[in-house]
């Protein structure tokens, strides 16, 4: 039987994985959990507004806070990367470099994905040495 992809962790390129900065967060709810099959399970007004989301556990959180989503983004590390890749193409996601990462001597299949809202995700799977 296959594994089942699953978001393991998420790691924000800069300061916080749940205040990504986006400009609508009803927009910003709705595509990810339509491409990254993502759920929304809070939505805040203040400090600013922020809704989260999450998958198997892992959370992203975006909020409209004056920020450049083209400078942000989250590294998310997950199991059966292929099915993660899979399943992200059958649902309109266009993936960009599907390749080999090598990070601190270890081997990683990885893809990115950037969103309407610039954000840049950066998708990554272990490669077990053999």
């Amino acid at each position: 039987m296959p594994i089942e992809p699953v978001f393991k962790s998420a790691s924000p390129y800069q300061d916080d994985v749940l205040s990504l900065p986006i400009t609508d967060l009803d927009s910003t709810s709705n595509w990810y959990a339509k491409h990254f099959g993502m759920t929304e399970i809070e939505r805040h007004d203040a400090p600013v507004p922020t809704v989260v989301l999450e998958r198997d556990g892992t959370r992203l959180g975006f909020a409209i806070n004056g920020g450049d989503p083209s400078q942000d983004g989250a590294a998310i590390l997950v199991t059966n990367i292929q099915q993660v890749k899979d399943e992200m193409e059958s649902n309109g996601v266009s993936i960009a470099n599907w390749c080999i990462d090598n990070r601190d001597g270890q081997k990683l299949q990885v893809f990115f994905v950037v969103a309407p809202d610039g954000l840049c995700y950066y998708f990554h799977e272990p490669i077990d040495p053999t």
